[in-house]
């Protein structure tokens, strides 16, 4: 079979599909994943939730940080976490993977094609190419889909103000299932109100359609993410966003966050721009200026889509850096108190797909102006290709891509394991099968030392510490007293644990980072550093420990046994209270 050149795009797009999925399916859980912000935590959590059998649950509570509330988890309603819910853990990692590439790449297509029709079929492995890229980008898993799936919130919101039928209002009010409201929802819903208000001044005619999309918005985050509303507005419990500091800038330490976060952008949100987007974008911008100058057209200039575009990421950022501007930050909290502790920082979150929209707008209309000149067109199809490469390439932390390619190649090459834990590793869930068995393990509540606690919740086992952003005060405080001997000795962790309070976790006194998730631990202090008094009377009875802890007849505590198995890299030492 003769392949048409012409289309020839389409056979590497399936191709460079083919080798993303291809590898997760040949390696299977052997594979290479990002740990930080994913392994240690929300996947635990579905798979905490889904052991203890309160995913759907009402009034539950659940086996972490000495038993939370089952509305400060995930919702059900999120198609990622239902993965975990139907399918097992690796499974369901693989499948929110792929979903993410096939929703970003699909919805940015529809959209594309929505608004530009003739010039789409005119350019349409410029789209295709561009579309796959962003659908590709390596932002945090767990809400992969709602960082990819914005295009098909606009397309939806373009089909309303178009046709206003009552199929696309239920298509916004079910966007919320691929969406997240605390990272997307809240800022969404700000700029279309915002957007509304413009285009009714512009217009001179109140947008009926467009601002009835922002109540079917709000109602569909409210029923898919009730449990988080159910928090926000309904509980009295004071959390640890209260006592949470965030960072505090000067003004020229604001303005320096701002220019830095439009090259870097935030850290879940790594879209890879900077390395071909930003440089094509900023300087075919300074030619359309330049160009306006010149023919004294610039105020017309400004006004077109891309500039529009670019405009708002800049304000994307402006919002990112005032975050960390005390006043401006204080002013948000005493207006909307609820909110006291949230990252409206997030707004950063939207710019990938700006990114990725703006870099279509500007090749494409080069390459319409200049569809007689054959370097420019190569020069658009290189830059095209050469944006999608460096998605899929370059080290990042959350593109599983490359991390898989290096640290296999590594293994083939050096002939010795990488120091990488897999996913398989990284849980180890035959190992600790081993373990509940021969300790008879009956849902006592315990703790992880030199492991994420994710590990131990993942297996089943209850813990008193944890990862979480929301959780209470009381608890927080309650757990300080169960570190504080740690955080006497370690001034870094005190700073981390009183000023923030996500990770309770069981600290090293000497500062030595004791969870980091390699093969092999090597740490110099053998002391754990806790109370154990306090220990035992917050119903503490193990715990489970990467290191063979050299003061725990100090602590009032007994090693069990030693355990090891071929199927882990680890070496267990479990210890009683």
């Amino acid at each position: 079979m003769r392949i048409n050149r012409k289309n020839s795009f389409y056979y590497l797009l399936l191709g460079l599909a083919a080798a993303q999925l291809g590898m997760m399916i040949l390696w299977g859980d052997h594979s290479f994943v990002a740990i930080h912000d994913n392994l240690d935590l929300f996947i635990a959590h579905n798979k905490m939730m889904k052991n203890e059998g309160v995913f759907f649950g009402g009034n539950s509570l659940v086996g972490m940080l000495g038993g939370i509330e089952r509305d400060l988890l995930g919702s059900q309603f999120s198609l990622y976490n239902l993965l975990y819910y139907f399918f097992a853990p690796y499974t369901a990692y693989v499948l929110g993977y792929c979903l993410k590439i096939a929703i970003g790449f699909g919805s940015f297509l529809l959209l594309l094609k929505e608004v530009y029709k003739k010039e789409y079929e005119n350019n349409k492995e410029l789209a295709w190419v561009i579309a796959f890229s962003y659908g590709l980008i390596p932002v945090f898993p767990t809400y992969g889909i709602a960082f990819t799936s914005i295009p098909l919130l606009v397309y939806l919101i373009k089909k309303i103000r178009k046709e206003s039928k009552w199929y696309w209002y239920a298509g916004v009010f079910c966007y919320p299932f691929l969406s997240y409201f605390s990272y997307f929802g809240f800022f969404i819903l700000g700029y279309l109100v915002l957007i509304s208000f413009v285009v009714w001044i512009k217009e001179k005619k109140f947008p009926l359609s467009l601002m009835g999309t922002i109540p079917m918005l709000s109602a569909g985050y409210i029923c898919f993410e009730y449990r988080l509303f159910r928090q926000i507005l309904g509980s009295q419990q004071v959390t640890i966003r209260e006592s949470m500091k965030a960072l505090d800038l000067s003004f020229s330490e604001v303005i320096k966050e701002i220019f830095t976060v439009l090259a870097e952008p935030g850290f879940h949100a790594q879209d890879s721009h900077k390395y071909i987007i930003l440089p094509v974008v900023v300087i075919l911008l300074l030619v359309k200026v330049a160009e306006g100058i010149r023919k004294k057209e610039i105020k017309e200039r400004i006004k077109r889509p891309e500039f529009l575009v670019f405009g708002w990421i800049i304000l994307n950022c402006i919002i990112y850096g005032l975050y960390g501007f005390p006043p401006f930050r204080n002013l948000f909290e005493t207006l909307l108190p609820p909110l006291t502790g949230f990252q409206f920082n997030r707004t950063i979150f939207l710019n990938p797909f700006l990114w990725y929209l703006l870099f279509f707008l500007l090749l494409k209309e080069m390459a319409e102006q200049k569809r007689d000149s054959k370097a420019c067109q190569v020069f658009v199809k290189i830059m095209a290709w050469s944006a999608l490469l460096a998605v899929a390439l370059i080290p990042q932390v959350y593109n599983d891509f490359y991390s898989n390619l290096y640290h296999h190649a590594y293994e083939i090459v050096k002939k010795t394991p990488s120091s990488q834990l897999s996913f398989k590793e990284f849980y180890s869930e035959e190992l600790f099968e081993k373990i509940k068995e021969e300790i008879d393990y009956q849902g006592e509540w315990s703790a992880a030392y030199g492991m994420h606690p994710a590990v131990l919740q993942y297996n089943g086992i209850a813990t008193l510490d944890g990862y979480l952003g929301l959780y209470s005060e009381e608890y927080k405080k309650q757990f300080r007293q169960l570190i504080e001997p740690a955080l006497e000795q370690s001034e870094e962790f005190r700073k981390t644990f009183d000023e923030s309070g996500i990770r309770a976790y069981l600290y090293s006194g000497s500062g030595e980072n004791t969870y980091v998730p390699t093969k092999q631990l090597l740490v110099k202090d053998l002391r754990l550093s806790i109370n154990g008094e306090v220990f035992r009377q917050m119903g503490g009875v193990y715990i489970f420990s990467r290191i063979k802890i050299e003061n725990e007849q100090e602590l009032g505590m007994k090693l069990i046994k030693e355990f090891q198995d071929s199927s882990s890299p680890y070496i267990i030492y479990v210890y009683q209270g």
